[in-house]
């Protein structure tokens, strides 16, 4: 069984803590939009799917358990100055923003409507976020079998037999609804019996490869292996051939127009690392994720966190024999006093990515090096155009 990092009733919502895993799973409630914004600032819930559908449902429970006026208007400008303030909370993740502006949208139009009432107008939101939850999961679903299908047909190492993948940062069910992205990729290779093993990164500072990722692949039996980050070209040298790696798939938080990617820093290094050794470099990413009004990675604001992050680490204790739980200690890893630079992102160029998984298929460049992602928004239900879209 998948996961579950989003548990969600109509009037309640329930997060996994993300800071307590691996060692500990524990829920959180979250009774308001403010508790939301507290939740992704502190990066107890994270990964631009789950954020911009934790956030949305935050506001949707906020609005059921409230008294609110009965004048249409009122509401929809309570409901729209809740989404501004959501979206500060994490600003590189374009999932969040293009999920407020698709639900202020949606509350706008339902103020409009002749006798609307603050009631029509909540109940318009409250449906319009409970279906971005539905269709998060389905998504992620159509993006692993997009993906691991382009895998199996357009690598060497798919034509070769079952392939290993290496992945960075966490893209599983913990960053979304339920089923994952570049992890979800990765699942249904497995699932198709096309997955010979897992390769997950580290992702250090903050090590959602280690606590998250790890901790997923292990729950769902997945043969797999943890590296650090500055293992990554060893294993691709020393170990590609005899492990048939066929490339590293990653997720996103912001996909320019040109293709170029905002994601978890260290990712633009992977990309120069699999052209170098002539893997493919695959992002696997929602359309919510692709911002065609961003036109280029450097347009893209990247956020700086808090250096202790990187001098810094917490965990239980840990006596030489066994982890005691009860005990959770912060350690010091580095001298005293340093400066540290945090960026949380780095942008891959496109010219460095070889497809762009979505949940309708896998964008190629075109023969001049070109994406053209605004065919995405073209297609209807699954299909592409043939011209825009390989190995499906």
């Amino acid at each position: 069984m998948v996961l579950q990092a989003i548990k969600y009733t109509r009037g309640q919502l329930e997060i996994l803590d993300q800071l307590k895993l691996p060692h500990a799973e524990g829920y959180d409630h979250i009774y308001s939009s403010t508790d939301a914004w507290h939740a992704i600032k502190e990066m107890r819930t994270r990964g631009a799917p789950a954020i911009a559908i934790v956030a949305a449902l935050a506001l949707a429970v906020e609005l059921t358990n409230m008294k609110l006026s009965s004048v249409a208007e009122e509401v929809q400008v309570f409901i729209t100055e809740k989404l501004d303030y959501l979206v500060t909370s994490r600003p590189t993740a374009v999932n969040l923003a293009d999920a407020a502006g698709k639900l202020r949208k949606i509350t706008e139009d339902a103020a409009k409507k002749e006798g609307a009432s603050g009631d029509f107008v909540r109940e318009a939101y409250v449906k319009a976020a409970e279906q971005m939850l539905v269709d998060d999961v389905s998504d992620n679903e159509n993006i692993g079998k997009h993906g691991a299908e382009w895998i199996v047909k357009n690598t060497e190492a798919g034509k070769k037999g079952p392939v290993s993948m290496l992945t960075h940062c966490n893209t599983g069910s913990l960053a979304t609804a339920g089923y994952g992205t570049a992890l979800g990729v990765i699942r249904s290779l497995h699932s198709s019996g096309s997955l010979k093993h897992a390769f997950c990164s580290e992702t250090r500072p903050y090590n959602q490869g280690s606590r998250l990722t790890a901790f997923e692949l292990v729950h769902d039996q997945i043969p797999a292996t943890l590296v650090t980050d500055s293992m990554a070209a060893a294993l691709l040298r020393l170990r590609g051939g005899s492990e048939n790696i066929a490339g590293i798939v990653v997720g996103a938080d912001r996909v320019a127009a040109n293709g170029d990617t905002a994601n978890k820093i260290g990712t633009y290094s992977l990309a120069i690392l699999a052209k170098h050794h002539g893997v493919k470099f695959l992002v696997a990413a929602p359309r919510t994720t692709i911002d065609l009004k961003t036109k280029s990675g450097a347009d893209i604001v990247i956020e700086e966190r808090a250096g202790k992050e990187v001098t810094l680490i917490k965990g239980p204790r840990h006596d030489g024999v066994n982890l005691d739980l009860a005990v959770v200690e912060t350690v010091s890893i580095a001298a005293n006093g340093i400066n540290v630079w945090n960026p949380a992102f780095d942008v891959t160029p496109a010219e460095l990515i070889d497809g762009i998984i979505t949940e309708v298929g896998v964008f190629e460049k075109d023969s001049e090096g070109i994406f053209h992602l605004e065919e995405a928004f073209q297609a209807k239900g699954s299909e592409v155009k043939p011209s825009t879209i390989g190995g499906l």
